[in-house]
């Protein structure tokens, strides 16, 4: 019964420790792994088996990005200005076999690193230069940082100024002079508001003028081609008119010779034309005293006739 006890309790033990020996490396990591204290290997993602007893996991390496947020640190520019600048790291671990040899605390590295950096570079500029300039000293912070930490097995992505806070009487006089300088903008833009609302008004004005006057214009015209119409018009009626009275009595010598008058029709119609002018606003009519006087006149009238009208072939 003992044996079968001892038996089983081997049995896990074996089992335990063949489990042991089977591991796996998940996505983006890394294992290094000692035998004997010493480095073997560098085990990347999969299924990989190791030696019981005598080889180990000496540490799992994380091969993502990462960001470190270091606190502010005491900086002081070329022209003496005390400020406090915070700093945001992005780095990566490329070699995991150095970064588990090559430092004994990497972050702790790298944010005294850092620190050292940024003075070195802030010192050498002054205090406007440096607010103005965050893109520079990026630059030039991730070029230190990424070379100095290469021998670690870190690779430095970005660096970024978080945060620039300068002494307390600096940053108020820089809120004056931003408050000023707003100020300034909304000044030259109310001016320039109303000088542009100035010209659209006179250019409204201008444009009424003008369309009045093209107006008046244009009535005159009208006006005036209206007048000239109803004088053509009244000419050409009076003109119509004397053609048709012409005409009319054109055509009543016409008829009168055609119709061979004598001496009595020619009376006749001296008479009746000494009739249309009793009619008419004379005053004063003279007649002739006998009827000898009206024969005269009737063939006077014939005479008149027989040379107005020429004779038929």
């Amino acid at each position: 019964m003992k044996g079968f006890i001892l038996l089983v309790v081997l049995a896990v033990i074996i089992l335990w420790v063949v489990a042991s020996c089977v591991k796996v490396v998940p996505q983006a990591r890394a294992f290094v792994v000692e035998r004997l204290g010493a480095y073997q290997a560098t085990w990347s993602t999969g299924l990989h088996f190791k030696v019981p007893i005598i080889e180990r996991v000496a540490k799992k390496v994380n091969l993502k990005e990462q960001v470190v947020d270091f606190p502010p640190q005491p900086v002081i520019t070329k022209d003496n200005v005390t400020m406090r600048i915070d700093t945001v790291v992005f780095f990566q671990i490329t070699d995991p076999k150095l970064f588990s040899y090559g430092v004994e605390n990497p972050i702790m590295a790298i944010e005294n690193l850092t620190a050292t950096t940024l003075r070195n570079i802030i010192g050498d500029m002054e205090l406007d230069e440096t607010l103005t300039s965050r893109e520079i000293i990026n630059t030039k912070m991730r070029s230190a940082l990424d070379m100095a930490t290469d021998p670690w097995g870190i690779k430095v992505n970005r660096v970024e100024l978080k945060n620039i806070m300068p002494p307390a009487a600096i940053q108020e006089a820089m809120e004056k002079q931003m408050k000023a300088e707003r100020e300034r903008r909304e000044a030259i833009l109310i001016a320039e508001g109303e000088k542009k609302s100035t010209v659209l008004v006179a250019e409204g004005k201008k444009e009424s003028a003008i369309l009045d006057a093209e107006a008046e214009k244009q009535a005159a015209i009208l006006r005036a081609e209206a007048q000239k119409e109803k004088m053509i018009r009244e000419a050409e009626g009076e003109a119509e008119a004397i053609l048709k009275v012409q005409q009319a009595n054109a055509e009543g010598i016409r008829l009168i010779k055609e119709a061979g008058a004598d001496q009595a029709v020619l009376t006749m119609k001296s008479l009746e034309a000494l009739g249309q002018l009793a009619q008419g606003r004379a005053t004063k009519i003279v007649v002739p005293s006998d009827l000898q006087g009206l024969a005269g006149l009737a063939t006077s009238l014939k005479e008149i006739v027989n040379v107005d009208t020429p004779k038929n072939e």
